[in-house]
Formats: C-alpha cells, sequence, structure tokens
C-alpha cells in the first residue's frame, strides 16, 4: 500500500468537483496546494488522467491522484494518513465508496503536550491548554458523530500501537484486507528514505506559514524511532497540576468516556496502566 504525506486537499477537491469544476478545478485544487510538492507527480500525468473521464466525478477525482501516487511506489492499493481527514469522512465515504477509516485516539493531555512542545520549539510560544482541549475535544467527537453515518470505520487507540503494536497492526491488516508483514514493525529502519520526501520548505499560504525543510523533518523525527513506551501516558510525569486541571475541566468527560483516568487520583491510575 502507498501512503503519501499528509495531503490535506481532499475535501477542498471533492467540493470543487461537485460545483462543477471539472478536470481544470480538480487539477488546480491538487497541483496547486502547497503540499504538491511532496508527491513527485507529474502535473500533466495527472491532467490526463483527469481530462480521460466523459464526466469527472469527486470519486474519479481522488482515485486520480491515489492511483499515480501508488503506481510511482509500485504499490497496488493506496491510502492516506492526513489527520484532520476523520473530520470529514462522510464526504470522503461518499465519494469514495470504499474508503476504510483508521481513527487513531490518543489520551488528549499527550496530544496537548506535544501540540505545545512543537509550538514552542517553531515559535517560542506557548499555546493555552484551554484551546488545545477543545480543539482535541471537538475533532473527537466530530470524528465518532460521524463514524455512525459510514460503513468501515475502526478505532485504534495510540497507547495499543505503541505498547503491543503487532496486536495493533494485525487489527488493522484485517479491517483493510492486508496481509500483515513483521516488516511493519520496522518501519524506523526504512524512514530516512520516506522523510526525503518531505527534505523541502513547504510555502507559506495567507493563513498558514512557510516551515523549511529542517522544521518539517524535525516534526516527523520520531518516525525514526521505534516505538517508545514511555510516550504512553508523559502528563502524569510532564504535565503540570494546573494544567491537566485545566484540560480535564474542558475535556474530561470525554476523556473519562474513552477509558482514560481523569480527576483525583488520575497520576496513580494512569502509572498502573502504563506498567500493566
Amino acid at each position: 500500500m502507498a501512503v503519501p504525506f499528509e495531503t490535506h486537499f481532499v475535501p477542498e477537491l471533492i467540493a470543487a468537483v461537485e460545483a462543477g469544476g471539472g478536470p481544470d478545478g480538480a487539477l488546480e485544487v491538487m497541483a496547486g496546494h502547497r503540499r504538491w510538492g511532496d508527491f513527485g507527480l507529474d502535473r500533466g500525468a495527472l491532467a490526463e488522467r483527469l481530462r480521460s473521464y466523459e464526466k469527472l466525478t469527486p470519486g474519479d477525482a481522488v482515485r486520480s491522484f491515489y492511483t499515480l501516487y501508488a503506481e510511482t511506489q509500485g504499490k497496488p492499493r493506496w491510502g492516506d494518513k492526513t489527520p484532520e481527514y476523520v473530520e470529514f469522512m462522510r464526504p470522503i465515504a461518499g465519494a469514495v465508496g470504499e474508503a476504510h477509516f483508521v481513527h487513531v485516539i490518543r489520551d488528549g493531555r499527550d496530544v496537548a503536550l506535544s501540540r505545545i512542545r512543537w509550538r514552542q520549539k517553531r515559535s517560542g510560544k506557548t499555546p493555552p491548554v484551554r484551546r488545545m482541549a477543545r480543539r482535541w475535544k471537538e475533532a473527537i467527537t466530530v470524528a465518532r458523530e460521524q463514524a455512525r453515518k459510514v460503513d468501515q470505520y475502526l478505532e485504534v487507540r495510540y497507547e495499543d500501537l505503541v505498547a503491543e503494536p503487532e496486536p495493533a497492526l494485525r487489527r488493522i491488516c484485517d479491517f483493510t484486507g492486508l496481509e500483515y508483514d513483521a516488516s511493519m514493525l520496522a518501519y524506523h529502519e526504512r524512514a530516512s528514505e520516506r522523510m526525503a520526501e518531505i527534505d523541502r520548505t513547504l510555502p507559506g499560504t495567507s493563513d498558514r506559514v512557510e516551515l523549511d525543510a529542517s522544521q518539517r523533518l524535525a516534526k516527523h523525527e520520531m518516525a525514526t524511532k521505534p516505538p517508545e513506551r514511555d510516550r504512553i501516558l508523559a502528563w502524569r510525569n510532564d504535565m503540570s497540576d494546573e494544567d491537566r486541571a485545566e484540560f480535564e475541566a474542558v475535556a474530561g468527560g470525554l476523556l473519562k468516556d474513552l477509558g482514560y483516568p481523569v480527576g483525583d487520583g488520575a497520576v496513580a491510575a494512569a502509572a498502573a496502566v502504563a506498567e500493566g
């Protein structure tokens, strides 16, 4: 299976074709996107594929991009790993009926810590914990609401994927109809080859800042390492009591619904979970 780096344009692509943009409109959404240079595709080859349809549908446009990318990688199947797409599952499933969605859910407090560290490293600024909590809660809530309206949806816990990767990967393989291979556990050994795809400056836009190659590579640094168990429930050691309380004041109900410890005794409970 060929999976490019994050694309971010699929919802816009579907909307453009639905609005009557045709092949030219679809091509502009994809080849005009700031991430286009990550994929190593020929614009003319994609244009030819889009124009081969008598009447281009959103599904045709989506498949044209991904099948072309998969061919360049010598793979028969394709996928995508753009996190925000869990909030657009209904339109994606409506366009691409065969779509399978794997939603990896991580304790929101660890998500907040990760994002805060990234922002601090990039800009020296610390985003409010409350805002991180709202964003995490909204994303998970929207995704789970949409999951009820698509045919193929699987939730996987990040903590399970890190602590016991093989069983989690086998579940994903069974769900997607892929054959499990032990080499999946050695992804980090080939990471540098894949990382070369984004070893370039990501241009800025009216609402997005420019990212140079070193920033982009640093953001994906963990892909070059095997799973690290100390990233599971890291908040219990690295998040202050004040920040944890602030996060839980916003998203504690959802954390609890998902089975994560909250409130008084949460740190001790999380430590027991991590050790067990």
